[in-house]
């Protein structure tokens, strides 16, 4: 059984761009899926799939991007965690690596990038950041 599913998501990612897979599979949920969606629209992975399997057990096939063999996605780190959760107010949201970097936020309007959620003008807990 795995603690911080998410964390375990990002783990398996960082992991799969330093043996430089083209793909990598994780158990599938709502919460890792609207935050590989946010990837995706952000540009730092080609895509997603989702698989079932026979016994109602479901996966996602995340499909990496790399640009010149170095992968898109430089750092990718959880910020909060089980044991510690951070929240942030809209006018409080801090840029990530100088506004290269985008921050995941989980809001009462869905989880979506830090600019988005400054444009939507609500505030949240900030999953993880990505540059």
């Amino acid at each position: 059984m795995v603690n911080d599913p998410l964390g375990d998501m990002l783990t398996r990612i960082r992991n799969a761009q330093m043996r430089k897979r083209p793909k990598v599979s994780t158990p599938a949920s709502n919460l890792r899926a609207r935050v590989l969606d946010v990837l995706a629209d952000e540009g730092y992975i080609r895509g997603y799939a989702r698989i079932d399997h026979k016994g109602g057990m479901a996966e996602l096939e995340i499909e990496l991007k790399y640009s010149n063999g170095q992968p898109a996605i430089r750092e990718i780190s959880r910020v909060s965690k089980p044991g510690r959760r951070v929240y942030s107010a809209v006018k409080e949201l801090k840029t990530v690596a100088n506004g290269l970097g985008v921050a995941i936020l989980s809001t009462p309007k869905g989880v979506m990038s830090d600019w988005r959620a400054r444009e939507e003008n609500v505030g949240g807990e900030i999953l993880c950041n990505v540059f």
